[in-house]
């Protein structure tokens, strides 16, 4: 047999760069509706939530350093 170098599974997508996965938008949804107190009858909100968020998120970049302070 004969290699291609070709991996066989998909790259793993690094969520900062990409939009969130359905896994990371149903854990959000779900810390959601944990918080709401695990009351049912709202899961297409907390889902719709959860998306917007976590979009929010990846949009935003990340935080810079500010100046690093030296000891006089």
């Amino acid at each position: 047999m004969s290699k291609t170098g070709k991996a066989s599974s998909p790259a793993v997508r690094k969520s900062q760069t990409a939009n969130p996965t359905t896994e990371e938008i149903a854990l959000r949804a779900y810390h959601i509706y944990l918080e709401r107190g695990g009351v049912p009858g709202n899961a297409l909100d907390d889902w719709t939530r959860a998306e917007r968020e976590l979009r929010e998120k990846v949009g935003k970049p990340g935080r810079k350093p500010g100046p690093k302070l030296v000891a006089a």
